[in-house]
């Protein structure tokens, strides 16, 4: 049976707008002035340790760990009043006869929030990973693999759905097929081809087409 590992940030949730948005002001706050659409092209896809320490790089400085505390809390609280689902991605979710999990590089209260304000949470259980429960972030393999290894398939026979090149390339490290989704607020136009250059195996653009990529790439995994 094909396991399906989803990420969430821009591929259940439509949450990198509004994370990058806040990076954004807190990087001006900070005395280093940046843009939304910068901080989706620096941030996205990486752990929150890999974020701090990138934004640390572009600040000159490492950022102190109670703005950053603050600014965390603040971000989860926009979460509760504005965070959507990504459109159609319930019964995109729910239309496939596959095992699935959530493997993200947010941490885990920030994950259960936003499956939770989604109503995505019953979809997938307990199986639900973030990388702070492996030594390294995407693009190494670790979060995909030891997702593969909780729910017991092997990654010849997985399917990452991955909004980022990172994770594109984490997939192709762990030996796992992968779909590159382009349908987030977030999406610029040359994403679908960053995803397609980072190896993606398919490409869509919308939660819709997302089960007929899924099935076919199936078949050639079994």
């Amino acid at each position: 049976m094909t396991l399906l590992i989803y990420d969430c940030d821009g591929v259940l949730v439509d949450s990198e707008v509004l994370a990058c948005e806040g990076l954004a002001e807190l990087m001006t706050a900070l005395g280093r002035p940046t843009t939304t659409t910068e901080c989706v092209r620096a941030f996205v896809g990486r752990s929150r340790s890999d974020v701090l320490r990138r934004a640390g790089e572009m600040l000159g400085r490492p950022i102190p760990d109670d703005i950053g505390a603050e600014a965390g809390a603040r971000l989860l609280a926009r979460f509760r009043r504005e965070l959507k689902p990504v459109p159609g991605a319930a019964e995109a979710v729910a239309a496939l006869p596959y095992r699935r999990c959530v493997a993200s590089s947010s941490v885990p209260e920030r994950l259960a929030l936003s499956l939770e304000l989604t109503g995505l949470a019953p979809l997938f259980g307990p199986r639900v990973y973030s990388a702070v429960q492996v030594a390294n972030g995407k693009p190494a393999p670790d979060l995909f693999l030891f997702a593969a290894n909780s729910v017991g398939e092997d990654p010849a026979r997985t399917i990452v759905i991955e909004d980022s090149a990172l994770g594109i390339a984490a997939a192709r490290a762990a030996g796992m097929a992968s779909i590159g989704f382009a349908g987030g607020s977030h999406a610029t136009g040359d994403l679908p081809a960053a995803l397609a250059a980072a190896g993606a195996d398919a490409v869509v653009t919308s939660m819709a087409a997302l089960p007929a990529a899924i099935e076919k790439l199936a078949h050639t995994r079994t």
